[in-house]
């Protein structure tokens, strides 16, 4: 998942953005890979010399590795080797900073009961160690598992009765990327389908990649089956590569691609407008004809109908209710993916998950995820594939 994107538009001041960034990035290099050697190596271990030298060269090796892997891993190229590693390594040295810092309370609580070092220091590195080991293991496996089935009902009061119990199936955040997920991709399809949907939506982030890249991965998606509409928008990880090539292609695999417009979907006499805009990064991304446009969406809808809008970020929230949308559905937070990163989502986001209401009218779910972003954990975050059942009352 990504914050945003930026413009270049005063080229004068690039190098010294340049240099703002560089000075971030080393700053937060430092931190996150600092920290957890400070705790593990350093402190009051009081190591063997070769130990010690070990775990620092381990440490030094990894953060001077690190920035050179996301850049080729995830640069213009996205070479899939390097991203493993770069992703990886990110998952663990984010766990690690994380337990290391909580793992300096222990040492406070050990200090007071009257603790000494070395064997203060040496049982919180074996505590932290031991965490961090056990929830990257956990955190992986949850990660790739195929998701479980969250099933939710949402009461529409506008939702005419012919559409009542109408099952609508949520997949968000594929990300369908340098680990080839091909088999998983297939037993998503499975489960869909499984569910008997009435609607399926995709609200974006599919792949990171080209689809010359993702294409097998992203196959099984032409497999999924629904009744009524097979929707999909764009994320703002597509205008890292090649949004408009994703809309094309999704649309070859059957799919209605709904870039600022809507269809409708009828049953036993009632109709719901179902309606996508792309993400709001898309006005940015320099893709001509790509930007948010709730109106355009909506042009020419009867107002009298229900509205269902696929919109990537629960941050487009606004838009919806502006425009008298029943139910928004998005996706993008991932919950945090790998706790206790959801503090930083909500900084940006309104939501993080689950079902929420906005204004008098509109209400909006926002899924977990179906699958995961860089590095491949998932901790107290869980992955999701949506079943929402639609009721008029």
């Amino acid at each position: 998942m990504s914050v945003g994107e930026s413009v270049e538009t005063e080229p004068r001041r690039r190098p010294g953005r340049a240099v703002r960034f560089g000075l971030i990035v080393t700053a937060v290099l430092l931190l996150l890979f600092g920290v957890p050697w400070w705790t593990l190596a350093w402190a009051g271990n009081r190591w063997p010399g070769a130990v010690f030298a070990a775990l620092t060269a381990v440490f030094v090796v990894a953060a001077a590795a690190f920035p050179a892997l996301m850049f080729s891993g995830h640069g213009a190229r996205h070479r899939d080797g390097p991203a493993r590693i770069a992703d990886t390594l990110l998952g663990v040295v984010w766990v690690l900073f994380v337990w290391s810092v909580l793992g300096n309370v222990l040492r406070a609580v050990l200090a007071a009961a009257g603790v000494a070092d070395p064997a203060r220091s040496r049982i919180v590195t074996a505590v932290v160690a031991l965490i961090a080991l056990v929830l990257l293991l956990w955190g992986y496996a949850e990660a790739m598992r195929v998701p479980r089935v969250r099933r939710i009902d949402v009461v529409l009061p506008r939702l005419g009765a012919g559409l009542d119990e109408l099952r609508l199936v949520l997949l968000t955040d594929t990300h369908y990327g340098p680990i080839d997920r091909a088999r998983w991709s297939r037993r998503v399809t499975g489960v869909v389908n499984s569910l008997n949907p009435d609607i399926v939506a995709h609200t974006g982030d599919i792949a990171d990649g080209e689809v010359a890249q993702r294409r097998e991965q992203a196959a099984p998606l032409g497999d999924i089956r629904a009744r009524l509409a097979r929707v999909y928008v764009t994320g703002n990880h597509e205008y890292f590569s090649g949004a408009q090539r994703w809309v094309e292609h999704m649309a070859s695999l059957g799919w209605e691609a709904l870039h600022n417009r809507h269809v409708v979907v009828t049953r036993d006499g009632s109709s719901l407008v179902v309606a996508g805009v792309d993400d709001r990064t898309a006005a940015g991304s320099g893709v001509p004809g790509h930007h948010m446009d709730h109106e355009a969406a909506l042009r020419g809808a009867d107002p009298d109908l229900p509205v269902l809008l696929l919109a990537h970020q629960p941050h487009q929230i606004g838009g919806a209710v502006a425009h008298g949308v029943d139910l928004q559905i998005s996706g993008h937070t991932h919950g945090g993916q790998i706790w206790p990163f959801h503090y930083l989502v909500r900084l940006d986001q309104p939501v993080l998950q689950g079902l929420s209401r906005h204004g008098d009218r509109t209400q909006l779910y926002t899924s977990r995820g179906t699958g995961f972003w860089g590095p491949p954990f998932r901790v107290f975050a869980p992955s999701e594939i949506t079943l929402l059942t639609l009721h008029s009352h």
